[in-house]
């Protein structure tokens, strides 16, 4: 049996902050190896990547974990009460950068994983797609794996996503999709002068503040059948103009929009682009638009697959969690084009922040509850 709480502390040890493995996926494949999974890695541009199958590669049950061992900056490593890579015990508690978010999870299913095929080998499939790559561009991360996995007719019968979810306690929350999230970035461009003939310039800035009030103002929409409602957040506005006595050139603003099932990227692309030309055409000022898709809204229908997972969840916990699309955005974005994907994991309290850490009583629980997946999924 493999400890989750000593395999997880193996793990904050290596000091893998994106985009460096710190040794963190070799420790995993010489451990997944050892127990006859045949692991390949999938590098990138520079990112480590891990792929672990136990079993024959085309069974009709092939199931998967996916997570990540990449960690952000500890930040200021003076205002941590431990060594952030120290993984020291105390107060019932693991601590360490990526004790939550997300290296309990990947001890947690990577152990389940192996006690499972060691100990009641499954007439199927185990697939791991581990990354080093989600805290990033996420670019060359599970993306890489799944691109990966095309050309290699690797495939995932069904996929498991380990990010925390849990608000507040244990096994409270299953998520079955994302938000999308997309980043607009706005350039107005104007005619610079001096501020006491403003009629010899043409000011970006108030048709900047006209174009922003309309995007804020403006209801995307009131929510749908499993999304909250999409929201849309200026995130700066900008001239870079130091002189308080000269019009400036051009203004540039930023705009983050949280989407639900109701739109596409598509088309909240073309709606900015119609408010833009309208400010254009309104001001006599040019407005160039350029978007950045992080992923498109998805939605994973209750059914079998969060039916086998809540079970286990409430078996393991006592907890009846509910099925949310809450938060932000997660590797599940890709891996639905691949397959069906939920996501559970523990409490996310702690994660990205000073002092991360991690009850160390839930990696066990979630240890048990993905083992019980796996049982229950190949019953």
């Amino acid at each position: 049996m493999i400890d989750p709480v000593d395999l997880t502390a193996d793990l904050i040890r290596c000091p893998s902050v994106t985009p460096e493995e710190g040794g963190a996926l070799r420790l995993l494949e010489t451990r997944l190896a050892a127990a006859g999974f045949d692991c390949v890695r999938v590098d990138r541009n520079g990112i480590a990547n891990l792929f672990a199958r136990w079993g024959a590669k085309g069974q009709d049950r092939t199931f998967g974990f996916n997570g990540h061992t990449d960690v952000v900056p500890v930040g200021d490593a003076a205002a941590w009460s431990v060594d952030p890579f120290g993984a020291e015990r105390k107060d019932g508690f693991l601590w360490g950068r990526g004790a939550t978010d997300m290296k309990s999870a990947v001890a947690a299913f990577t152990a389940a994983a192996i006690d499972f095929v060691t100990q009641a080998p499954p007439d199927g499939a185990v697939v791991l797609a581990i990354t080093g790559d989600e805290e990033g561009d996420a670019w060359d991360g599970t993306r890489a794996l799944l691109d990966w996995m095309e050309r290699n007719e690797e495939r995932m019968s069904a996929c498991l996503v380990g990010e925390p979810t849990c608000p507040e306690r244990m096994g409270e929350m299953i998520k079955i999709g994302r938000r999308g999230s997309m980043t607009a970035y706005f350039t107005v461009k104007g005619v610079q002068g001096h501020s006491a003939y403003p009629h010899r310039a043409l000011n970006p800035l108030p048709a900047m503040a006209r174009l922003m009030d309309r995007l804020a103002g403006h209801a995307l929409d009131e929510g749908t059948a499993h999304f909250d409602a999409s929201t849309l957040a200026i995130t700066t506005i900008d001239s870079g103009n130091p002189a308080n006595n000269v019009i400036p050139a051009e203004a540039r603003a930023t705009v983050n929009i949280r989407f639900n099932d109701a739109h596409s990227s598509d088309s909240l692309t073309a709606w900015l682009r119609g408010e833009a030309d309208r400010i254009a055409e309104e001001t006599g000022v040019t407005v160039e638009m350029v978007t950045r898709v992080s992923g498109e809204s998805f939605l994973t229908p209750p059914g079998p697959l969060s039916d086998l997972v809540a079970n286990a969840v409430e078996t393991e916990t006592g907890v009846t969690p509910v099925l949310s699309t809450s938060g932000g955005t997660s590797d599940a974005r890709f891996i639905k084009d691949h397959c069906p994907v939920v996501e559970f994991g523990l409490v996310g309290r702690t994660m990205h922040q000073v002092d991360e850490r991690v009850e160390i009583a839930q990696i066990g629980q979630l240890k048990a509850v993905y083992a019980r997946i796996l049982a229950d999924y190949f019953a």
